[in-house]
């Protein structure tokens, strides 16, 4: 497993991966967003948090839905399937739903304090986002990867996988877009205790049931 989780990361980080999709494409929403809502900073601080969460979403599902694609090309995947050990395939999704988070969406929210500046010019409220953010991204991964492994039979299953994970995200996004409102205004932390829960109860579901999601698209 260690070997996977290695070989997922270096496959996200070189020319053409995951990591340059997502980072520009991430980059180049928030730099466009000024331009579509104005200069108006009160306007950009109050949308600043829900925009970047949101593009934060759209840039973390960018590429998932070929998570299990070079396994199942090289038959590593059939393998695992073949000998039916379960627990085996649940350690797998999660690994590499680790790796995708590392080589993926960790460089999106190391850039994010200082992109995030460009809707809101306050230090507190970016680090609030950054600190939001890392708490809440690996559900979305977790919940990605439940997607991924339903459309893990189909060519290119990208739009088919936002639509099957989208209304399990939108919870993750409120809490989310509310705890780093509520660290940066140094207020009740309610939701950022709620968007931890979602984030281990989909750490601990999400790997068994993109699992049982593997099992089933292969029979």
């Amino acid at each position: 497993m260690k070997n996977l989780f290695i070989r997922d990361i270096k496959a996200g980080i070189k020319a053409g991966g995951a990591i340059g999709t997502s980072l520009l494409f991430f980059i180049s929403v928030i730099i466009l967003s000024p331009f579509a809502l104005g200069t108006d900073k009160t306007l950009l601080a109050q949308a600043g948090p829900g925009l970047l969460w949101f593009f934060a979403l759209l840039a973390v599902l960018l590429g998932l839905d070929r998570l299990f694609q070079t396994d199942k090309e090289d038959g590593s995947l059939d393998i695992i399937l073949a000998a039916g050990d379960f627990s085996s395939l649940t350690v797998m999704v999660l690994v590499k739903s680790a790796a995708h988070w590392v080589s993926t969406v960790l460089p999106l929210i190391a850039a994010a304090p200082v992109l995030s500046l460009l809707l809101n010019p306050a230090w507190r409220q970016a680090a609030a986002l950054t600190a939001s953010l890392v708490l809440g991204t690996p559900a979305i991964t977790f919940i990605g990867a439940l997607g991924a492994a339903l459309t893990a039979a189909l060519p290119r299953g990208g739009v088919l996988l936002a639509v099957l994970v989208l209304p399990l995200i939108i919870p993750v996004i409120i809490f989310g877009t509310a705890a780093s409102v509520a660290l940066a205004a140094g207020t009740a932390l309610q939701p950022l205790y709620f968007l931890l829960a979602l984030t281990l109860f989909f750490g601990l579901v999400g790997p068994a049931a993109a699992a049982l999601a593997l099992k089933f698209t292969a029979e």
